[in-house]
């Protein structure tokens, strides 16, 4: 089995002014929660010729300009989250979210304009080359003193160009990804989001993994995995399955039927 601390994690680098190599390493930010989805988007500028409303058919179009690559995710932090060995806990997460925040903030450059950092956005094998473009922050629970505990960051990075995708070489012994986490509405039960996802019968190996003593009882906004089972922790230990060469997860119990069944195509 492997630790939590091999899973790959999604990083947000600074480049140099060329997008090319990283520099300030100390600014290099390592999610805390791997997004669980990527948004790619692609546009060119486009224009009818001139005339175009005197002719008749249709009227030819012209690229006029460079286009623009967009990517766009949502990272989770939380202070109440089980800390890696080594690290040091934090109180505010907002101690957390300012190291994303840096690399919308604008640089003093000298004889130049202000310019937020070049940045480069890693995970695995996906590897996004920008500037960001817009950072939203919503804290979402907060301390009995006032104090931010759990924040969502929606971001968007922009480069003013098209280019081929670009690759990550992969580590070898792993493939990138994480389980979807679930945010607990108010109110609600392990119980009751298990039954959700047609799991009831499984609420309490979803608890048992979770490390939820009281399933009546959970914090709103509390990140929890759905897809979990006793046998999997998402704080301790995770076990990944590789089936035909993508990452999935368990569904249902991990049981010896299963890996005797298969026991040639997962990888721990």
């Amino acid at each position: 089995m492997s630790n939590t601390q091999n899973l790959a994690k999604a990083e947000l680098q600074e480049l140099d002014a060329k997008f090319e190599n990283p520099i300030n390493k100390d600014k290099t930010c390592q999610v805390q929660f791997n997004p669980e989805s990527l948004k790619v988007s692609f546009a060119n500028q486009i224009t009818s010729g001139k005339g175009a409303g005197d002719q008749k058919g249709t009227p030819a179009r012209q690229f006029v300009g460079a286009g623009t690559t967009k990517l766009s995710l949502q990272l989770w932090f939380d202070v109440t989250a089980p800390v890696p060995p080594g690290k040091t806990a934090e109180k505010d997460v907002r101690k957390l979210t300012e190291r994303v925040a840096y690399f919308i903030t604008p640089k003093e450059q000298t004889g130049e304009q202000r310019t937020p950092p070049a940045v480069r956005f890693s995970w695995g094998s996906f590897r996004f080359d920008g500037i960001m473009e817009s950072l939203e922050e919503s804290l979402e629970f907060f301390s009995s003193e006032g104090i931010p505990l759990r924040a969502s960051v929606a971001l968007s990075l922009t480069q003013q160009k098209i280019t081929e995708f670009k690759f990550n070489p992969l580590k070898k012994g792993g493939l990138p990804g994480t389980r979807p986490l679930t945010p607990a509405p108010a109110g609600s039960t392990i119980q009751g989001l298990a039954d959700s996802q047609g799991k009831g019968g499984n609420w309490q190996d979803i608890a048992t993994a979770n490390n939820i003593e009281n399933p009546r009882m959970l914090q709103p906004g509390q990140l929890l995995d759905l897809n979990a089972s006793a046998g999997i922790s998402v704080s301790g230990i995770d076990l990944g399955v590789h089936l035909g060469g993508s990452f999935g997860e368990t569904s249902g119990q991990f049981s010896a039927g299963i890996s005797g069944g298969i026991s040639g195509g997962i990888e721990i």
